[in-house]
């Protein structure tokens, strides 16, 4: 009996995880860049209660006998299907139309991607720098800050569909700054370590970041004046809440059944 219980458990542990997970996708469902977020599940060790050869009379059973131990989270994992786009006044607003991330680096000096592209043009030492939200400084194809003369107007600022920037005059002519904004592809991006603010972080699972501007890969291209949104969809995950709610109580009345037979089987000698 003892068995059931601790299944149950296991199982009620797991949907809350599970609605966690739900609930921090609908909480972020506004968020610019977020990518939805499944937990999955994988069963605990079988207990083999009668082998193949155990019969009353000696003769083989074609299947043991086995019982399930509960089961427990495998795994949080990120869906990066590409969100809607929404018009954005800012000029610094850009969405990456496929499978590329930005470049940030950290306080740490360590480099970061992200999805987010609503950026911003910052006064720095060496001129106006290209930040994100969170002040890191955004890496062109060489991997270096994304810097501006001193004198830019952020709204003369033109992207093409590759990231390259150009400054419109007075006449509506185009002047090259000869500066390109650099985008990195994963083999797995749902390996990716997931950080605060939108920002991953390189890990053995996702494998290293392939620079779209030198690797062997399908470029992305970057849409100035749009910001990709979530991905989540809040009808799928508010079904996803009500099964995994269901299935949290269903585990609960496990556990209610498992303490009332042992309730039952204590008062046998009375």
């Amino acid at each position: 009996m003892m068995r059931s219980l601790w299944s149950a458990a296991s199982g009620m542990v797991a949907q809350q995880t599970n609605v966690d997970t739900i609930a921090n996708n609908l909480a972020n469902v506004n968020t610019t860049g977020y990518k939805t977020e499944k937990a999955e599940f994988k069963s605990l060790l079988y207990q083999t209660v009668q082998t193949r050869t155990t019969t009353a009379n000696g003769e083989q059973k074609p299947i043991p006998a086995q019982v399930g131990l509960g089961t427990r989270t495998a795994s949080i994992t990120s869906m990066f299907k590409q969100g809607a786009f929404f018009a954005s006044e800012s000029p610094t607003a850009f969405a990456i139309d496929g499978d590329g991330f930005f470049a940030v680096r950290g306080t740490d000096g360590e480099t970061y991607y992200t999805k987010n592209g609503d950026l911003r043009l910052v006064i720095g030492g060496e001129g106006i720098v290209l930040t994100n939200n969170e002040g890191y400084p955004v890496l062109d194809t060489e991997g270096n800050p994304v810097t501006f003369p001193e004198d830019i107007v952020s709204s003369r600022l033109v992207a093409t569909d590759d990231g390259k920037f150009s400054l419109r005059e007075a006449d509506n002519s185009l002047t090259d700054l000869n500066v390109q904004i650099g985008l990195w592809q994963f083999n797995n991006p749902s390996g990716l370590t997931k950080m605060a603010g939108g920002i991953f972080a390189v890990s053995d699972a996702s494998g290293p970041a392939i620079n779209e501007a030198t690797g062997n890969v399908r470029p992305s291209g970057i849409k100035q004046g749009y910001l990709e949104g979530s991905n989540v969809q809040v009808a799928d995950e508010m079904v996803n809440l009500i099964v995994a709610q269901r299935a949290y109580e269903m585990n609960s009345k496990a556990i209610q059944a498992s303490d009332e037979m042992l309730g039952q089987a204590n008062q046998l000698k009375r």
